[in-house]
C-alpha cells in the first residue's frame, strides 16, 4: 500500500493496529502491489505456537530495511540490523508465551516508504528450567582467577543453545569461554586472569531458550561482582616457603610445613589452586580413619583458607619448629599463626596459590583447580567450541600467565 507524499510512517503500538489514511498493512490481510515488496517476518504473523530459540528475524526482498521495532506484552524488544541494513534480528531468543507486535518500514513503489506490521504468539513450554546459583555471589568482590560458575535447575541437552544465552561484560574486556563440567553446570574462565579492578556482569539471557525436549527458559538473570587487587601466592614445598605478591610486588614471606608425603592423602598437590572460601575455625577430621585408629585426628584450626576439595587449606597452626624446615603436615600447608591471620584477613575468593615441589598433581576438577586445564583443553567443553563465544564482550588481552 502506498503513502501519500509526506506522510510519515506509523508506528504500530503494542497490542493494538492503527488504521489510518496513511495506512499500515496487517498481517494476514496479504499486501497489495506497491507495498514493501517481499519484506520477510519470522516467526511468520498469525503463528499462534511460534518457536522462541531463534529469535525473530525480519528481511528486506530488495534494498534496506528503513526501520523495525518489535514489542513482546508491550515491552520494545532489543535487536540490530546487519551491516546491509537488510537483515534484522532480534538480540536474544524469545520469551515463551508472549504477544509479539513487529512493525518494518521500507521502501515502497515511486520512493514511498511503507510500514508493514504483523503479530505472533510464541509457544507455552511443557516444563521450565532456571539458573539454581551463580558464583561469586552479587556485589562480591573477588581475586583475579576467579571463575564463574552457573548451576541450573535441570540437566541440559541443547548445551548450545543454552551457551549461546550466556553473556559476560567486563570493563576491562578480555577473552574467555565457558567450560561444561556436566549436564547441569557451566563454568566460565577468561584465557588469562582477570585485569585487577574492575567490575564484571553475568547476564543469563535465558528466556524462549530450549534447554532440553519440551524445556524452556522463561526468566533471565543477572548478576555482577568486582575484580579486587591482584593478589598470587607461591608456595615451594622443598625450600618449606610462602611467598604473597600483590599487584606484582611481594608484600610476605613466611616459612611453612607442607604434607608430609607418606601417603597420597598426605600429599600436598601441586598447581594452580584458587582460595575457595575460608572459616576461623574450621573443624579437621582424619580422612579414612576412625577414632582410636592411629593416625586419627579431630582438631578445631584457626585461620583456614580453603584451596582444593580433597582438604587442603592454608592455616595456622604453632609448630614453628617444622615450618621453614620439614613437610610435616597432613596435606594442608600451614604457617606462624601471626602470619596465617594476615594471610586469612588479606584473602578473597579466587586468589590464585600455586604450588610446587610435591609429586601429586591437582586435578581440575579438585575444587576450583580450573587452571590446571590449558587454554585448548578449557575450549574442549565448550558446546560452541570456540574462544569466543557468540555475544560474549571479548577482546584479545596481552599473554599474562601466573608465575
Amino acid at each position: 500500500m502506498r503513502r501519500a507524499a509526506g506522510c510519515l510512517p506509523i508506528l504500530l503500538l503494542p497490542l493494538a493496529i492503527t488504521a489510518t489514511a496513511c495506512s499500515s498493512v496487517v498481517a494476514g490481510s496479504g499486501p497489495p502491489p506497491g507495498a514493501a515488496a517481499g519484506v520477510e517476518i519470522f516467526p511468520a504473523p498469525g503463528t499462534v505456537e511460534a518457536e522462541t530459540g531463534r529469535g525473530l528475524t525480519v528481511r528486506a526482498g530488495a534494498g534496506a530495511l528503513t526501520r523495525v521495532t518489535a514489542y513482546a506484552g508491550g515491552v520494545p524488544v532489543p535487536g540490530h540490523l546487519d551491516d546491509t541494513r537488510s537483515v534484522w534480528r532480534s538480540d536474544w531468543a524469545l520469551t515463551p508465551g508472549r504477544e509479539y507486535v513487529v512493525n518494518v518500514t521500507a521502501p515502497g513503489a515511486g520512493g514511498s516508504q511503507v510500514t508493514t506490521s504483523g503479530r505472533f504468539r510464541t509457544l507455552s513450554p511443557a516444563r521450565t528450567f532456571k539458573i539454581r546459583s551463580v558464583v561469586p555471589s552479587p556485589g562480591e568482590t573477588v581475586g583475579v582467577g576467579m571463575p564463574i560458575i552457573v548451576g541450573f535447575d535441570t540437566p541440559v541437552t541443547d548445551r548450545a543453545a543454552v551457551e549461546r544465552a550466556l553473556e559476560v561484560r567486563s570493563t576491562k574486556p578480555v577473552e574467555g569461554a565457558w567450560h561444561w563440567t556436566g549436564d547441569t553446570e557451566a563454568v566460565y574462565r577468561p584465557r588469562h586472569t582477570w585485569p585487577a579492578r574492575q567490575q564484571v556482569s553475568f547476564t543469563a539471557h535465558l528466556s524462549g531458550v530450549r534447554a532440553a525436549k519440551d524445556t524452556y527458559g522463561t526468566v533471565d538473570h543477572e548478576t555482577a561482582f568486582a575484580v579486587g587487587r591482584k593478589q598470587v601466592s607461591l608456595i615451594d614445598t622443598r625450600t618449606h616457603r610462602m611467598q604473597v605478591r600483590q599487584d606484582d610486588r611481594v608484600v610476605q614471606r613466611m616459612a611453612i610445613s607442607a604434607g608430609m608425603g607418606t601417603t597420597r592423602e598426605y600429599t600436598t598437590t601441586s598447581g594452580v589452586h584458587l582460595t575457595m572460601d575460608k572459616g576461623n575455625p574450621v573443624r579437621m577430621i582424619s580422612p579414612g580413619r576412625e577414632k582410636g585408629e592411629p593416625g586419627y585426628y579431630d582438631l578445631m584450626i584457626d585461620h583456614a583458607v580453603r584451596i582444593s576439595n580433597s582438604g587442603e587449606y592454608v592455616h595456622a597452626l604453632n609448630n614453628v619448629w617444622a615450618q621453614g624446615r620439614a613437610n610435616v603436615s597432613h596435606g594442608c600447608v600451614n604457617a606462624r599463626p601471626d602470619q596465617a591471620a594476615w594471610f586469612f584477613d588479606t584473602s578473597l575468593r579466587g586468589d590464585p596459590v600455586v604450588i610446587r615441589g610435591t609429586d601429586r598433581e591437582l586435578e581440575w576438577n579438585n575444587g576450583w583447580g580450573y587452571w590446571q586445564r590449558s587454554w585448548d583443553e578449557w575450549l574442549r567443553g565448550s558446546a560452541l567450541r570456540a574462544a569466543q563465544p557468540p555475544r560474549l564482550l571479548t577482546t584479545p588481552a596481552p599473554a599474562r600467565s601466573l608465575p
